[in-house]
């Protein structure tokens, strides 16, 4: 049986990212009662773009259900005027600010685009910066300059180490480096040459035997790389190595991205350059 739909708009005066990200962890906890199909609005900054707008959720409302609106525009002209459309209105910049306005007992002082960074400030070099030493240094490819990582993965192929050190750079300006665990480094019962002197930067990831043969399979099937036997062999082989070299590490096979980078920064006690 499927389940009804509601729709939901994301609008906001830059990328909308901010309001995307939001309204993901609220709608979560609704996806056993609904499916949601969302509509993105970015770059909204004119009277004529919101009322363009504004007459699309009102269609919508008059033939379906109200829809549910994210917003995180600054411009309160704008704002006033979402607010008299016929769908569920959401500031989530408003409620935030209006409420830090009191405690702080001053005003703010709204400019559009603000929660993003601009692209001529040090804070968005130091993101570049660490997306492109984090590509130049996936899967081992590049040994030199590792004194420069904030942090170095490491872990079987296919564990999760690429996507979590994209994410913890392109979040958070870190500048991550990632080794993959092969049978030669079991064999010989040490970590790779070139990792060893930077211990104490070093994180591990594991995944159940099951899963990574899964992820294997649909790039290689029918491979021996792919087959779950191999698959045991290297899980098992790599976190006894960690556990011998004392590396802190964790299964990514059941969390997310955002999940193992947190645990990371945590456990590391990372400085994060975001802002």
């Amino acid at each position: 049986m499927s389940l009804p739909q509601k729709t939901v708009f994301i609008i906001s005066d830059g990328t909308g990212i901010t309001a995307e990200t939001f309204s993901h962890s609220v709608l979560s906890q609704f996806t056993e009662h609904y499916s949601f199909k969302q509509i993105r609005e970015p770059f909204v900054t004119t009277v004529d773009k919101i009322k363009e707008i504004i007459a699309r959720i009102d269609e919508i409302a008059e033939t379906d259900s109200p829809p549910i609106i994210f917003s995180t525009m600054v411009d309160q002209e704008l704002v006033d005027y979402m607010r008299h459309s016929k769908g569920i209105f959401l500031d989530i910049f408003g409620a935030c600010v209006n409420t830090l306005e009191l405690s702080l007992q001053v005003r703010s002082n709204p400019t559009v685009g603000r929660s993003h960074l601009d692209a001529s400030s040090e804070a968005y070099h130091k993101r570049i910066e660490a997306i492109n030493f984090t590509l130049a240094h996936d899967d081992g490819q590049f040994v030199h300059g590792l004194q420069e990582a904030d942090v170095i993965l490491v872990g079987v192929s296919r564990s999760g180490k690429t996507p979590t050190s994209l994410y913890l750079a392109m979040q958070y300006a870190l500048k991550v480096a990632n080794f993959p665990l092969i049978p030669e480094d079991f064999e010989r019962g040490q970590l790779p040459k070139t990792i060893q002197p930077f211990r104490h930067k070093l994180f591990g990831l594991s995944i159940q035997p099951e899963r990574l043969s899964e992820i294997r399979g649909e790039r290689r099937p029918n491979s021996k790389y792919a087959s779950l036997e191999q698959c045991r062999y290297e899980v098992a082989e790599a976190e006894h190595l960690m556990r011998m070299q004392n590396i802190t590490w964790l299964s990514s096979t059941t969390k997310s991205i955002e999940e193992i980078s947190t645990t990371v920064l945590q456990i590391l006690k990372l400085e994060t350059h975001k802002y």
